[in-house]
């Protein structure tokens, strides 16, 4: 058997607490996309708690796609981004980053794929893997865990979750 078998990412464990409590912050920022990051232990393949940020998209242009709105597009506020970058070689670093997609779908679009990696093209901008929750204006629908697949040179679904009302 060769070395060169692809190997596909392994998802963060997400405790059920600490997803419903993502799909509560979804809920509230509805129509709204919601976002943030999951944090976890430096070297666990598991989270512990959100860290909700706020959406700046309705303060200004989307880097990637100025004309939507916040209620389709989401950017991290300037603090909770820097937050984000100073905590990332802490002891408990973010491990995913999250928002919501007030449609109803849990998918990683072009857009958030653009987002997600780094400028040349090579990578996560980010080393976290990215969460996705699917909602409508009677429940979540959905979430879905997207993960870096350096075979793919993409960011590839690794696990699904079931909706709830909240």
């Amino acid at each position: 058997m060769s070395g060169d078998t692809p190997t596909r990412p392994v998802p963060i464990r997400i405790p059920q607490e600490v997803l419903t409590e993502v799909y509560s912050h979804a809920r509230r920022e509805f129509p709204a996309e919601c976002c943030g990051w999951l944090v976890g232990p430096h070297g666990e393949e598991r989270v512990d708690r959100a860290r909700p940020c706020r959406n700046a998209h309705g303060d200004g242009g989307h880097p990637t796609a100025p004309s939507r709105t916040a209620e389709t597009a989401y950017v991290i506020a300037g603090d909770d981004l820097l937050e984000l970058c100073r905590t990332l070689d802490g002891p408990e670093p973010p491990r995913i980053i999250y928002h919501s997609h007030p449609n109803g779908r849990a998918y990683f679009s072009e857009t958030d794929q653009a987002v997600a990696t780094d400028p040349w093209g090579e990578g996560p901008m980010y080393p976290v893997q990215q969460l996705v929750v699917g909602l409508n204006h009677e429940r979540i629908v959905e979430a879905k865990l997207f993960a870096w697949d350096k075979d793919a040179g993409a960011y590839v679904e690794v696990a699904c979750f079931p909706g709830m009302t909240t």
